[in-house]
């Protein structure tokens, strides 16, 4: 069927599982939630069809989706521009987030420092 054709197989394939993974993982769940919701009705068919159907469904438009041509080459591209970057080292990240780490303590320290002062200076303007 052409219509569950895979497009340009090959290319763009970890984009497109896996952004298809978990958009069907977040479209299960809510078809659990229904799942649980229905609870209350008592008949079993009802109760556990419409969520599966639903969920079958959602994943054949996902499917569909994925396979999309303006969506597939939007991962395709995509997962070509993230193959071209370059990625810090782990001491690059390491040091860059120690150095973070210290600047913001060095700022709270400065705006407390701040903060008293201006406390102080309105304290002693009022004459509290």
């Amino acid at each position: 069927m052409a219509l569950f054709k895979i497009y340009k197989r090959g290319q763009g394939y970890y984009t497109r599982l896996w952004s298809g993974l978990v958009t069907f993982a977040i479209a299960a769940s809510g078809c659990y939630v229904l799942w649980r919701k229905l609870a209350v009705i008592t008949n079993l068919w009802v109760k556990t069809l419409v969520p599966v159907g639903l969920c079958v469904v959602f994943g054949l438009v996902i499917f569909w989706l994925m396979n999309k041509p303006a969506t597939a080459d939007f991962m395709i591209s995509a997962e070509g521009e993230i193959k071209k970057v370059s990625w810090s080292s782990r001491r690059e990240i390491a040091v860059s987030t120690l150095i973070v780490i210290f600047v913001v303590f060095l700022m709270a320290i400065m705006l407390f420092a701040a903060d008293m002062a201006f406390k102080s200076l309105f304290m002693y303007v009022i004459g509290i």
